[in-house]
């Protein structure tokens, strides 16, 4: 196995404490970072090999990593509240997402689901009313994936249409997403997957009627918990905190004709002639 690269000036690295507190940092030589258990020198961990162990002022060690994704998406600079790393990677199999697809996402917020979507190799077109939320999510999709990915954000609001059509896949997470379905019926391939992230089920059924009336089929609603585990020596058992309800996950697939299809499209069926 080849040696990886070790930790360069110009990169985020996340450093985790004795108490397993994270933290990440952008590495700039002759610089500090302060903590409450010490004070680290960015030229020492400059140089190291991820997971070496970097001594502080205080004589405590921090573990230094590249971040993963899910760091990245938890503690990068946002305007908007982020999707949960629990649920990015299950809106990645529920919509099927892989290289060489063209996908509409609406709203953007702070860019953490369109990290995800590029980095499943997909082509992404974004539409966002705020042009903060905009401006901060193409830095940090920019920071953490560069420049050669394919994304674009369009100032507009995708609930008064889309310009652009032939989308493999419809992705939302925005407040009224029953007001895109009809737009969605236009712009999405036969076939073509719509799903909506949504934090109430109110909402979630409002959806789940719009797309039964517009022309979708197969349509499915689900909730990801997740519960870690406390595992040392003789003491094991789930930990006392777990990160539960955050989202409803609704997907369903396009009938040929769109729209057109109404009768029956609930349960996947062709109507009677």
């Amino acid at each position: 196995m080849g040696v990886g690269r070790v930790l360069a000036a110009g990169e985020r690295v996340l450093l985790v404490d004795p108490k397993q507190r994270r933290y990440l940092v952008r590495l700039r030589a002759g610089e500090t970072f302060h903590t409450h258990a010490g004070v680290i020198a960015h030229d020492d961990i400059i140089g190291k090999p991820e997971g070496s162990t970097v001594v502080g002022s205080t004589g405590r060690g921090f573990l230094a990593f590249r971040p993963t994704l899910a760091d990245v998406v938890l503690k990068m600079p946002r305007g908007a509240q982020v999707i949960y790393p629990k649920d990015l990677g299950a809106i990645l199999i529920a919509a099927d997402v892989g290289p060489g697809q063209r996908i509409l996402e609406a709203g953007v917020g702070s860019g953490a689901l369109s990290m995800a979507l590029l980095r499943a190799g997909a082509s992404v077109v974004g539409y966002e009313l705020r042009e903060d939320f905009a401006q901060r999510a193409r830095q940090n999709v920019t920071e953490q994936l560069g420049e050669e990915v394919d994304y674009r954000i369009e100032l507009a609001d995708v609930t008064q249409g889309v310009s652009d059509d032939g989308f493999d896949r419809v992705i939302l997470d925005l407040p009224e997403p029953w007001a895109v379905v009809p737009h969605a019926a236009r712009v999405l391939r036969p076939g073509g997957i719509f799903l909506a992230y949504l934090p109430t089920i109110n909402q979630t059924g409002l959806l789940r009627a719009s797309l039964a009336a517009s022309g979708f089929a197969l349509a499915e609603t689900q909730e990801i918990l997740r519960r870690t585990w406390h595992v040392e020596a003789r003491s094991i058992r789930p930990d006392h905190r777990m990160v539960a309800h955050t989202g409803f996950l609704t997907t369903a697939r396009l009938l040929a004709g769109g729209a057109g299809r109404t009768e029956g499209a609930e349960a996947g069926v062709s109507p009677a002639r």
